[in-house]
């Protein structure tokens, strides 16, 4: 039987590695991986180099939520479904973090900031309760399928890889949000999600700069 003090360790070291190390994820291989490499001109790299740092930098953040969601979760199937669901969006973590490098790009210098807030957050939802807890995960994912399409239409029409990594990531946060409602999820308030989508969107634009 574990601690409290063991879950906040493990928290920690999952921190580390998602900031700083190599996160765990399913294995799952990268989609883009035998997608062809198009030639981009200097400035179409940058911007896609910008748009996955701002995806890479939401898969962070997504991280410290159901971590913090699942430290304070009530039930064990719940916690048990955020640490799958983290698992899943570790692997966006990694595809994401790949493509930028490949993009001759950075990680946000601000993810340390991103994931302590997030985890915070989180702490919060899974501590108000279970069905709230999973409805602040259904709506999180609702807000991001709608930034991945946002950034679906932003990417260089030639930048293949790119495409192909956030196409996957949207059908698996469909997934996760279909689960987190069948879990017994309820709608969140609409001040609640529209200070959710605000929030968001600070990141969002911040993490596109530095």
């Amino acid at each position: 039987m574990l601690t409290p003090l063991d879950h906040l360790i493990i928290n920690f070291d999952h921190g580390l590695r998602t900031l700083f190390g190599q996160p765990l994820g399913t294995t799952r291989a990268n989609p883009a991986k035998t997608v062809p490499e198009n030639e981009l001109t200097d400035s179409e790299t940058e911007l896609s180099a910008r748009l996955m740092r701002v995806n890479h930098a939401g898969e962070v953040s997504a991280q410290a939520l159901y971590q913090g969601q699942a430290l304070t979760a009530r039930s064990q199937t719940v916690r048990s479904s955020m640490k799958q669901s983290a698992l899943e969006e570790n692997d966006h973590l990694v595809w994401c973090e790949n493509r930028i490098h490949e993009l001759n790009g950075h990680v946000s210098f601000l993810n340390p900031l991103w994931y302590a807030g997030s985890f915070s957050i989180g702490a919060i939802a899974g501590a108000a309760g279970d069905k709230w807890s999973l409805g602040f995960v259904a709506e999180t994912e609702r807000q991001v399928i709608k930034h991945l399409e946002e950034h679906l239409q932003r990417l260089p029409n030639d930048d293949l890889k790119s495409r192909t990594i956030l196409e996957q990531m949207k059908i698996d946060e469909a997934h996760h949000a279909t689960v987190a409602l069948k879990a017994g999820g309820v709608q969140l308030p609409k001040p609640i999600a529209w200070l959710m989508g605000g929030t968001s969107k600070v990141m969002t634009k911040t993490a596109f700069w530095v």
